[in-house]
């Protein structure tokens, strides 16, 4: 699998180039600013982007913005995104196409490589790899509207579960239950935020996010 990283620290981003290639990923290319990511990003076309927000010569959003115009270029080009902070107008902006293929990790609350590569992997599949926090705050801005404050506290947290990209059987391991109660919980959940049904776990954790974070 082909991954292009673009990280302004020397050591960070040696280090995730380290970590990428022990698990056989194969980072055609290790960046340190905006437009030498985008140039990657155009010419190398790779599988998926490990990008940090914050990036040369603007330190604000300059990686997400890059890898956002890459997206529209190529529709659905896998994304993981790394932050210090929960931001949740890059969630937004990210979630914004429903394309797929997008993640969202606070860096202080990656714990292991397995979770980090995991993350990658199931981005580069077209899935998604939210980090909680970012899911909890989404949620919160929407607490008050009426369609979410309709969910009992346990799908609540199936929501949450599945907006981090879960799929049924990892939710009801992680939540003591049988999949069949989360089947019922999440049929709940699309039947109270009126959004069709849908068997792809992907898309309907998208889906969800989309709801919850217009207006």
């Amino acid at each position: 699998m082909r991954v292009v990283v673009a990280e302004d620290l020397f050591l960070l981003r040696d280090g995730l180039v380290r970590m990428l290639e022990a698990y056989d990923f194969e980072v055609v290319a290790a960046v340190e600013s905006g437009p030498e990511l985008s140039k990657a990003l155009a010419e190398l076309e790779p599988d998926v982007a490990v990008v940090d927000v914050r990036l040369p010569p603007s330190f604000s959003d300059e990686g997400l913005q890059c890898a956002l115009a890459a997206r529209r270029a190529r529709p659905g080009l896998p994304v993981l995104v790394l932050s210090q902070h929960v931001e949740q107008l890059y969630a937004r902006e990210l979630l914004a196409d429903g394309s797929g293929g997008i993640g969202y990790l606070l860096k202080d609350r990656v714990f292991d490589a397995d979770q980090f590569v995991d993350a990658v992997r199931r981005v580069a599949a077209g899935g998604t790899a939210m980090d909680p926090q970012v899911i909890s705050q989404l949620l919160d801005r929407r607490a008050q509207d009426r369609p979410l404050g309709r969910l009992t506290p346990r799908e609540q947290e199936v929501l949450e579960l599945m907006a981090e990209g879960r799929s049924n059987t990892a939710i009801a391991a992680r939540l003591f239950v049988t999949e069949r109660a989360v089947a019922k919980h999440t049929s709940n959940i699309f039947g109270k935020l009126g959004l069709p049904p849908s068997d792809d776990n992907n898309r309907r954790v998208l889906a969800v996010l989309a709801y919850l974070d217009r207006g």
